[in-house]
């Protein structure tokens, strides 16, 4: 079975974790806490020189690493990525939007508050965090206002990318009762077969 590095709280790790729940898939999952220097390890740079989590590594040694590559390799055939060429190549504008407009704002911002010292100078941070993230959320707001997905107009992984921060994202600070199309969208991706929460 294939083996995944992660750190069960950061929402890029939980990405893998729930696609591969809702297919089904058995997997290894080893705990490796970024945080505490685990993938600053010999070992683990030897693995992905980059350093970071998630990482995929396959039954034959083959490597992956990012979260949203790993996604569009595990979903391939099946429902989660669409076969239809410009339905795809939508699902992937919202997994690159996830990761230049969506996620660095709406992850920074909960780490900056959740793990930081209140006192830390990255605090200074947080307004601009929250007035760039209420912009990323403005475009999915606007776009729930006539989809229901993101993934060519049903669940897949654009879903899955969006989902990891944007439902922890009061961790951040943001109210999402500003938004009730995405509250609505939290509640249709938590309502598929398969879903597991992510770690607390």
């Amino acid at each position: 079975m294939p083996t995944v590095y992660g750190l069960r709280t950061s929402g890029n790790c939980y990405k893998v974790q729930l696609l591969l729940d809702l297919l089904g898939r058995p997997y290894r999952w080893v705990d490796t806490d970024s945080a505490a220097g685990a993938t600053r390890t010999p070992a683990f740079l030897a693995l992905n020189p980059n350093g970071k989590v998630p990482l995929l590594v396959l039954e034959d040694g083959r490597r992956l690493a990012e979260s949203n590559a790993i996604l569009c390799y595990l979903a391939e055939g099946s429902p989660y990525v669409p076969a239809d060429p410009w339905e795809r190549a939508r699902t992937l504008q919202w997994l690159f939007f996830e990761q230049y407009s969506h996620e660095p704002c709406i992850a920074v911002a909960r780490f900056v508050r959740r793990w930081l010292s209140p006192t830390d100078a990255r605090q200074a941070e947080v307004p601009a965090l929250l007035e760039r993230g209420a912009r990323a959320l403005d475009v999915m707001e606007d776009h729930l206002a006539r989809e229901l997905f993101f993934s060519g107009g049903v669940f897949g992984i654009a879903d899955i990318a969006l989902f990891a921060y944007t439902h922890c994202a009061a961790d951040g600070g943001f109210d999402l009762s500003r938004w009730p199309q995405i509250g609505a969208w939290l509640e249709r991706v938590r309502a598929q077969a398969g879903f597991s929460p992510m770690a607390a």
